[in-house]
């Protein structure tokens, strides 16, 4: 096999949503596997809806993911000279023509067309008449009335167009703009690409590029369309129905790798495997375990799997992920080892780094209330000597071990006859505000003594007056 080379091709019209995402990582996951080339190719030839801030955040979005290029950013804008060329020797070869016809004609034409029951296309007429360039102007591609277009697909499988389906397509506007389906198939053919992978929506789109790369004399990628993703309610997932931007996750809290497994996984798999590390979706991943029929969407499942990915990354960088999530709670460079203590507590009950950097607050932060319910039951006058009592067994104790703990809330289960729920609870509302959080000795150590007595004494003087 040639050298793999593969390609991203967004236009900054908009915001990188998950079907561009989940598209950028199928081509980034194949050239990495054949240790090819992924490309990073911006269509912006649109100039009215084309935006540079829309540029700027498919950057990122792709940054974040870590689907980096080897290739490019290449912008089509930059390459109106090259598209200029490639029209030139389709009209040496009388493979394209000029074309005047005014719009409201075609319009015309096409409605006709559609009264007699004919399919609604372009009807030739400038084939013959030999126009030269002029304003108002236009290239056409001068396809073939006869004959069938195939390819195989490398997810579809065998794919047939009869070419009386297909018209004389535009190449090139009067404006000197290349359109779609010409602007890329110069694109892919300049560029080398070996493989295009995209969505099942360009399918109509291919016939009308083989044709372009036959008059063009060139060597036929492969194509393969992906099953596009759907809603929960299983139509096209779209910006009315979750589509939301990739990086609306990463402000979420999702991690970048569990965006990835869970993209990887609408459409292809690896045996009944869930979890994937990056480079385990790139030894394994390939076109023949893609799937043809469409993946929903379930956000659900992405936090599932976002939290499982939390519970398998190595402490020290998991800590560094959860810092700008903490400074957003006004918790502002903590110290990374003791934050790395922190985030051993929290790794298995969190999904998201919004969630844990809630959690993780009290570590920080002494709570400025309690979890209401909890402390009309827990923070009373009466429990007032049994928090006194922690606090006089704890000063005793030269350290706040897990084991010396363990030992010191069981000898005062034993001696007061209280069950332990009863013993735990109004420390955990006096350590972190609420009646839910890692276990009790695992905080105590992390927070140390002198801060566990203050705290304790706090809630002693609220409990006190909680009548």
């Amino acid at each position: 096999m040639s050298v793999v080379r593969t390609r991203f091709s967004p236009s900054p019209t908009g915001s990188l949503h998950l079907g561009g995402a989940h598209t950028a990582l199928f081509n980034w996951l194949i050239a990495r596997h054949f240790q090819g080339a992924f490309i990073l190719r911006i269509e912006d030839t649109d100039r009215e809806r084309s935006k540079e801030e829309y540029f700027r955040e498919i950057l990122e979005a792709l940054g974040w993911l870590g689907l980096d290029w080897d290739e490019g950013p290449y912008r089509q804008s930059e390459r109106l000279p090259i598209y200029r060329e490639y029209v030139d020797r389709l009209l040496a070869k009388g493979r394209a023509y000029y074309c005047d016809c005014p719009p409201e004609e075609l319009k015309v034409r096409k409605e006709a067309a559609l009264a007699r029951y004919d399919k609604p296309k372009y009807d030739g007429r400038c084939r013959s008449r030999k126009l030269g360039p002029g304003p108002n102007t236009v290239v056409r591609f001068w396809g073939p009335d006869t004959g069938v277009t195939r390819w195989s697909d490398l997810i579809k499988g065998p794919i047939a167009f009869d070419n009386r389906e297909l018209d004389d397509l535009v190449l090139l506007r009067s404006d000197g703009l290349p359109t779609y389906n010409f602007a890329v198939v110069v694109d892919d053919i300049t560029m080398g690409i070996t493989q295009v992978i995209r969505g099942e929506d360009h399918i109509p789109n291919t016939p009308r590029q083989i044709l372009i790369y036959q008059a063009l004399g060139a060597e036929l990628p492969q194509f393969a369309h992906m099953p596009l993703l759907l809603a929960p309610d299983r139509g096209k997932l779209s910006k009315r129905r979750g589509a939301r931007p990739v990086l609306e996750y990463r402000e979420q809290g999702v991690l970048p790798l569990a965006m990835c497994n869970y993209l990887a996984r609408l459409g292809w798999s690896h045996g009944d495997q869930e979890i994937f590390t990056r480079e385990e979706l790139v030894r394994y991943f390939t076109l023949e375990s893609a799937t043809t029929s469409p993946g929903v969407f379930d956000e659900e499942k992405l936090l599932w799997l976002s939290g499982q990915h939390m519970k398998a990354m190595p402490l020290p960088e998991l800590a560094q992920e959860l810092t700008p999530f903490l400074a957003r709670v006004g918790i502002s460079a903590p110290d990374q080892a003791y934050l790395t203590r922190v985030v051993d507590t929290l790794s298995a009950r969190c999904r998201t780094l919004v969630e844990m950097a809630a959690a993780a607050r009290f570590y920080f932060q002494a709570p400025g209330s309690y979890e209401e319910k909890g402390a009309k039951k827990f923070l009373r006058p009466e429990t007032v000597p049994i928090l006194q009592e922690v606090v006089r067994r704890l000063e005793a104790m030269p350290e706040c071990h897990e084991a010396d703990l363990n030992m010191l809330f069981h000898d005062l289960e034993a001696e007061t006859g209280l069950k332990m729920v009863n013993l735990a609870q109004p420390v955990r509302l006096a350590l972190t505000g609420r009646t839910a959080s890692p276990g009790l000795y695992e905080i105590i150590d992390i927070l140390g003594k002198p801060e566990t007595l203050r705290r304790l004494d706090r809630a002693i003087a609220f409990a006190a007056g909680n009548s």
